[in-house]
């Protein structure tokens, strides 16, 4: 009698452990093409009528254009996310295309929720990314027309043209919505701003360097 009611026990807390655990990764639909007038609190955005669907949903024209790389960093990043291209919803990839000036930088920063695949079409590149701790290893190369590279998911990494002509690479990202963590604008550009002092004792300075920094962003 107490082994059957341990079996049932046990079958019964299975069964609760399969109901809780059931995903699935995949869509379950064609499509869900986003609608950002949607109210629906969704992870991602609410899918649209897809009796009113039609192919500029999936449509995008751009990335034949080049991009003004006449800022600070002498770079420019076209998207092709879920903003531009709403049938992209739920589908888990977008494009970015890359211009960079002559010695143009495409500064370090993350992407919280994607691993970049980068292909360079025009130029050369150096590319890298850091590690995460304790190593913080720096993992540089230089890439030609061509070329590929991949940045891992969350890692801090960069471009640079390394050479004296304008460079251009597409970026694949394995998410509709990779999102984008500027380093130094995250650190010294943040609102409101973090604490002088704290900055001060991390990248051990003085805090008038942090405040110069700051006052730049």
């Amino acid at each position: 009698m107490a082994k059957h009611f341990l079996l049932l026990n046990l079958i019964a807390v299975l069964s609760f452990c399969c109901v809780v655990l059931a995903f699935e990764p995949s869509p379950l639909q064609d499509f869900c093409v986003a609608d950002p007038a949607g109210t629906a609190k969704v992870n991602g955005l609410a899918c649209k009528d897809p009796k009113s669907v039609g192919a500029d949903d999936f449509f995008f024209s751009g990335l034949h254009l080049a991009g003004n790389t006449s800022n600070t960093f002498g770079s420019k990043v076209t998207p092709a996310n879920v903003a531009q291209i709403p049938g992209l919803n739920t589908l888990g990839i977008s494009l970015a295309r890359v211009d960079y000036a002559p010695w143009g930088i495409n500064p370090p920063h993350t992407h919280p929720r994607a691993t970049e695949i980068l292909t360079v079409l025009e130029g050369s590149l150096q590319v890298g990314f850091v590690t995460s701790n304790p190593e913080n290893r720096h993992i540089t190369k230089v890439l030609k027309k061509g070329d590929v590279f991949v940045f891992p998911v969350g890692l801090v990494h960069y471009q640079r043209n390394v050479g004296n002509g304008n460079a251009v690479a597409i970026a694949a990202l394995s998410s509709q919505n990779p999102g984008v963590i500027g380093i130094a604008n995250a650190i010294f550009g943040s609102e409101p701003a973090i604490a002088t002092d704290i900055l001060a004792k991390a990248f051990q300075v003085d805090a008038t360097v942090v405040a110069q920094i700051q006052s730049k962003f």
